[in-house]
């Protein structure tokens, strides 16, 4: 089964077909869009859940969190860890262009 990924980068939508059980950062990444801040995209963990720098907004069709930080940035509204999602739907994603690091930037309250 397939699913239709919209991603979201500032005014753009793109729509992605993903297979369904597609890990959400690899399908970004193989689709050429990246979920990185520029220092990060060649410093990071490689999709282990350790560095917390492939955050993204899912504004719509968020799947149920299974790992730890990812619980938690469903819980306090931060974004979530591409590389520990599942897309197992339909789903909408946001880019996050302004972060710097760990996903710190316009939106909470980063430089």
């Amino acid at each position: 089964m397939n699913y239709e990924v919209n991603v979201l980068i500032n005014d753009e939508r793109r729509s992605l077909t993903v297979v369904d059980g597609a890990n959400l950062r690899r399908t970004l990444l193989n689709a050429g869009i990246s979920p990185y801040a520029p220092l990060t995209r060649t410093l990071n963990c490689g999709g282990r859940g350790l560095c917390a720098t492939c955050g993204v907004l899912i504004e719509a069709g968020a799947p149920d969190p299974t790992h730890w930080h990812d619980q938690l940035a469903k819980r306090f509204g931060y974004p979530r860890l591409s590389c520990q999602i599942t897309v197992r739907g339909a789903m909408t994603v946001r880019i996050i262009t302004d972060k710097i690091i760990w996903g710190s930037g316009a939106r909470d309250g980063g430089e």
